[in-house]
């Protein structure tokens, strides 16, 4: 029996719930926080901290921005900033270059090499041609 595969899947599974696993923990950490927060201070400081603490931990479980989760775009904000930046090209203030013409320029070393490559490979091509046509 053949079963077709769904491919592309990027949808996380809902373990508690509506809600998937990171999301639990977002909205739980914050529910904490504010359960300590409620035995701990006044009512009056409470309120403005409870609002503040679960506003966050809803924004982490369920904000996304151009459809990145905020976690994500929050972890990406701070790779950027330490992370060293990569410049292509950095322009250099150095005064222009000269070239005398009594000076001869010579081939790099790499150029010379390659035409040596060429010449001893053809003279090994050529000595090898005449042992066959000596053989003949």
């Amino acid at each position: 029996m053949e079963f077709t595969v769904p491919q592309f899947i990027e949808k996380e599974a809902k373990i508690v719930g509506p809600l998937t696993f990171k999301q639990f923990i977002f909205v739980g950490i914050g529910g904490g926080i504010c359960f300590f927060l409620f035995f701990t201070i006044p009512i009056y400081i409470f309120i403005p901290l409870a609002i503040i603490v679960m506003g966050a931990g809803t924004g982490l479980a369920f904000l996304k921005i151009q459809s990145i989760p905020l976690p994500n775009y929050i972890k990406n904000f701070f790779f950027f900033l330490f992370k060293p930046k990569a410049y292509l090209w950095k322009k250099k203030n150095l005064p222009p270059k000269f070239f005398n013409q009594e000076k001869t320029i010579e081939q790099p070393a790499i150029e010379k090499n390659t035409s040596l490559l060429k010449i001893s490979k053809r003279s090994r091509l050529n000595e090898l041609s005449t042992e066959i046509e000596s053989k003949m």
